[in-house]
């Protein structure tokens, strides 16, 4: 009896240890808890899953403007610029799936390599291909492996074109990829970098997967939807996507507006930099129901805007 009580107070302490052992990949549950304002549907592994359509109209908004919304709600840090871009014509968006690496420790390393096995990650290669493992449609790979180039490089091409295979996207890097030419042949991939190099990864380690990050002076999370152009790149939340697109879309409008107005000398500068009066709103109103072409969203979004928003 006291044999069999021992056992299982064993098993116990062994099943404590590995259900209290700190993950490498994020629980949907924290995820949720990270990203707690979201509202709406899910991935399986709690991220945020932000539409499609509100993606690719993202690729059409100006930094200035993201970042004039973000500001105005109180996300201060949410931009980086001074990046290598392989394709900087390109505009790139899609949900954040974040990494962090960090310098090579042998002790912890030794656990990172012992979780992943529990977890059931790739024993074959490098542990820099774990993010690329857990990629959608859709995903951003974006990681912080502190800006280091040489002996840094988290990618070339083979895993490059996995990640496109996997995400029909690219990545953002705070550090390097090797293989840059052959990057730059995967058609539709694009990488936002620090620089390239050719030595291979070495006195690294990945330490988590898909927990908050830093990115040179932003902060990212899990479900964070990116806007990437040759301008910088910026991270908005998931659950003020929706309205940042509209508020920037609207802006836009405005000011193609106001451009008209002034070439035709219907108002004076200060009439349009200025609170417009009701008959310049009237005018912009009748101007946005005549609007040649497509508008970028629907009458009942441009409608539902100016309901709930003053001028």
């Amino acid at each position: 009896m006291m044999k069999k009580t021992l056992f299982l107070f064993i098993g116990f302490l062994v099943s404590f240890h590995y259900a209290s052992a700190q993950n490498i990949g994020s629980s949907p549950e924290y995820i949720k808890a990270l990203t707690a304002e979201w509202q709406g549907e899910r991935f399986p592994d709690g991220r945020p899953k932000v539409s499609d359509r509100l993606l690719e109209r993202l690729k059409n908004i100006s930094m200035e403007e993201a970042w004039g919304v973000l500001r105005s709600k109180g996300y201060m840090n949410q931009f980086e610029s001074g990046w290598m871009i392989l394709n900087p014509d390109e505009p790139m968006t899609g949900r954040v799936v974040t990494a962090q690496y960090m310098p090579l420790r042998p002790d912890y390393d030794k656990y990172i390599r012992e979780q992943g096995k529990r977890e059931n990650r790739a024993q074959q290669g490098g542990s820099n291909s774990w993010p690329i493992d857990v990629l959608v449609e859709g995903d951003v790979y974006v990681a912080d492996s502190y800006d280091k180039i040489v002996d840094g490089t988290l990618i070339g091409d083979n895993l490059g074109n996995s990640i496109y295979a996997k995400s029909k996207r690219g990545v953002i890097f705070w550090g390097s990829v090797r293989d840059a030419e052959g990057l730059d042949d995967i058609e539709g991939f694009n990488a936002w970098i620090r620089g390239a190099d050719p030595s291979y990864i070495t006195q690294m380690m990945l330490t988590s997967i898909n927990a908050p990050i830093r990115v040179g002076r932003a902060t990212v999370m899990p479900g964070d939807v990116v806007l990437a152009k040759k301008y910088g790149v910026i991270f908005i939340p998931a659950h003020l996507v929706e309205e940042l697109v509209i508020t920037s879309e609207v802006t836009a409008l405005r000011d193609k507006f106001g451009h008209q107005r002034l070439k035709e000398g219907k108002y004076k500068p200060g009439e349009i930099d200025s609170s417009w009066s009701n008959e310049i709103k009237k005018d912009f109103l009748n101007w946005l129901r005549n609007y040649p072409g497509q508008l970028p969203m629907s009458q009942q979004e441009l409608d539902n805007y100016f309901k709930e928003r003053h001028w």
